[in-house]
């Protein structure tokens, strides 16, 4: 689909959106767009499609989510290839508010509505349609970054690529854009590799 070109420095943003810290992450780089003069472009990445070949999916130890757990990137995929960027965006704000604030599992035909989608969108959740989109999009992160991440992937324009950064919560204004800031500069310098600290519960803020 056609969109009017962006302004401001290009920002890819790989997600999973079962991922409670990446949607987390996804509400700071909302607040860095009104700090700094940044354009996002949302990609669609997949944990399921990480862990594949594992004796022991970690995002789902005991094997009770199946397929569940590629639903919805497969509706964001969809979103994407059918109605461009923006509107992915869109349905990332909405769904996430309710499958990770408000635990709203089945939240897909709201949050379809609320950006302003087809309904019937909902129907490539259960199937294998998109999956090879999907794939595709994943494993443009991943080349940027190796396999030994995970969701989400954050492309700077003119920088580089990291996996991250995880963030709980979300810094409001100013201090997301000193992040921002920060992230950037760490990007730029290939010979930066990884610096981590422990974390506790996803804090929505």
């Amino acid at each position: 689909m056609d969109e009017p070109a962006p302004t401001g420095v290009r920002v890819d943003f790989w997600f999973d959106p079962v991922c409670p810290y990446t949607w987390i992450t996804s509400r700071w780089l909302r607040e860095v767009e009104r700090v700094r003069d940044i354009a996002v472009r949302w990609r669609v990445m997949s944990l399921a499609v990480l862990n594949e070949g594992r004796d022991v999916d970690p995002e789902d130890p005991e094997g009770l989510y199946g397929e569940y757990l590629k639903a919805h990137g497969r509706v964001c995929a969809a979103v994407r290839e059918r109605h461009g960027n923006a509107a992915l965006g869109r349905y990332l704000d909405a769904l996430g508010v309710r499958i990770h604030e408000r635990q709203d599992w089945s939240g897909m035909t709201a949050a379809l509505a609320e950006a302003g989608l087809p309904a019937d969108l909902e129907g490539v959740a259960m199937t294998t349609e998109y999956d090879a989109v999907v794939r595709a999009s994943h494993e443009e992160a991943v080349a940027l970054v190796g396999e030994d991440v995970g969701t989400p992937v954050l492309a700077v324009e003119g920088a580089g690529a990291l996996f991250g950064p995880v963030v709980s919560p979300a810094p409001r204004g100013e201090a997301a854009g000193r992040l921002w800031d920060g992230v950037v500069l760490m990007s730029g310098v290939e010979s930066f590799h990884e610096f981590k600290r422990p974390y506790g519960p996803p804090d929505f803020g």
